[in-house]
């Protein structure tokens, strides 16, 4: 049972971290560019917070699944049983995840805040992320929050899918590691 179920929390951990990078990775590389196509300000920036909102459940999900299976894992596993530097890389993702978590619980915030806004009036956007020069100033500010945040939040998560690949390498060299998993895992 205990190869299973672990087996299983390493692979919605690793679904949690593709959905949630690649999603934000298409948005601010593919979805927020091409806004531009759009042939007004208010279009541009109608189609970039539906698309964004629409999105952010998934973000929310996914993000939300890979920081559940990290933790839970983490009451049983300090990465001290693989090695010492294991151990390191163990307390970097920490900070990652608990930096992507953070962030995206903000993101998320200011993006319904951005909605609210686009409710009163549709926002006036040169690209999909980019304000035009009438977006009104609050819009303007938590659209550059989004921006500066999103950027910071698509880094940690690359450095957690970085981080990640290191630890199952490490892993999966550590022979201690291999016998004492047998014992202590569910």
């Amino acid at each position: 049972m205990a190869p299973i179920v672990t087996g299983t929390a390493l692979v919605l951990h690793d679904l949690g971290l593709a959905a949630g990078f690649g999603g934000s990775l298409f948005g601010r590389v593919a979805l927020n560019p091409a806004a531009k196509v759009l042939p007004s300000e208010g279009q541009r920036g109608k189609i970039s917070t539906a698309a964004w909102n629409e999105y952010n459940w998934i973000n929310a999900l996914s993000f939300g699944t890979a920081a559940l299976t990290w933790f839970v894992g983490r009451t049983r596993v300090s990465g001290r049983e693989i090695s010492r530097s294991a151990h390191r890389w163990v307390i970097v993702k920490d900070v990652l995840m608990g930096t992507t978590i953070a962030l995206g619980a903000a993101n998320i915030t200011a993006g319904r805040m951005l909605a609210a806004e686009a409710e009163k009036n549709p926002l006036p956007l040169y690209s999909g992320a980019t304000p035009s020069a009438r977006t009104p100033a609050k819009a303007t500010a938590l659209s550059r929050f989004v921006s500066v945040a999103g950027v910071v939040n698509l880094v940690a998560a690359a450095g957690m899918i970085v981080v990640t690949g290191i630890l199952n390498t490490s892993a999966g060299k550590s022979h201690r590691w291999a016998l004492m998993s047998r014992f202590f895992l569910p």
